[in-house]
């Protein structure tokens, strides 16, 4: 998959600051972070999305868990599809720390309080 930018990268064709690597993934700083800190864990195996082949997906979610154990509090999102905002179609989590007040609005999020969003 040379035309897939994730697979040029695990495959040493495209430059990007790899933070760890294993035979399943690597971590790797994006190119605009959204959080100090912030990462992508891509499977070395390509794969579209999480459902795609979900050996590969626990396998990239047991690397990201390892990766994140000590990060504090961070969030672990990944997409399927350009409508849940997927733009590269090679699986991929981004570790995102936070930290209180940080002004990183997530996508989903509804402007609703915690109380109406499950009434």
């Amino acid at each position: 998959m040379i035309d897939c930018v994730f697979c040029r990268i695990i495959a040493g064709y495209s430059p990007a600051t790899v933070v760890c690597r294993t035979n399943v993934a690597i971590a790797i700083v994006p190119l605009n972070p959204v959080t100090p800190g912030h990462l992508l864990v891509i499977p070395t195996i390509h794969v579209a999305d999480f459902t795609e082949k979900p050996s590969v997906s626990a396998a990239a979610m047991h690397f990201a868990a390892n990766v994140a154990w000590d990060m504090g509090p961070c969030n672990l999102i990944t997409s399927k599809g350009r409508e849940a905002t997927q733009s590269v179609f090679h699986l991929h989590i981004h570790i995102v720390p936070r930290t209180e007040d940080d002004g990183l609005a997530l996508p989903w999020h509804s402007g609703r309080s915690l109380a109406e969003a499950v009434s």
